[in-house]
């Protein structure tokens, strides 16, 4: 078949599926009678732009690059953020998350892409999440701000 119309078909299934490995789209494509390698299929994927981003579970799915910015929408995040999401805590202005195992990385992706003012940025490891507050935010304000992006937030008192 023809490579426009394989790739056609390959965008739709990215697009209408979640998608976590080559080897589930080789398998999609071949039932819809696409018989292509691993190699041709890393080729088109680099051709469309496909990326992974977090699935919100600790793993990864394919979506396009162009879309990677439509992907989280401030309803999404949120949905990400309790998902995973434990407790937190603070160390003078700085917080402290903790998540269930593998899912820092998805929590904290919602926090940077929530767009909190008063956020900074966030390093994130396997369940554990440091909060940077931008210089002069306090823990209150840090916290509220956080409270007003996701609803029902409580921190945890030690």
């Amino acid at each position: 078949m023809e490579r426009s119309v394989r790739l056609a078909r390959l965008r739709h299934i990215i697009e209408t599926r979640q998608i976590n490995s080559q080897e589930v789209l080789l398998n999609f494509l071949s039932e819809e009678g696409f018989k292509v390698t691993q190699a041709t299929l890393s080729r088109d994927l680099k051709y469309l732009k496909v990326g992974k981003i977090p699935d919100g579970k600790g793993g990864y799915i394919y979506t396009f690059s162009d879309s990677a910015s439509k992907v989280g929408s401030d309803k999404s995040l949120v949905e990400d953020f309790r998902r995973g999401f434990i407790s937190i805590e603070f160390s003078g202005s700085q917080g402290v998350v903790k998540t269930l195992p593998g899912h820092a990385s998805t929590v904290a992706f919602a926090v940077d892409n929530l767009n909190i003012r008063e956020v900074l940025g966030t390093i994130a490891g396997d369940d554990t999440i440091l909060l940077i507050p931008r210089d002069g935010v306090t823990r209150g304000q840090l916290f509220k701000a956080l409270q007003q992006r996701i609803p029902g937030l409580e921190e945890e008192v030690g």
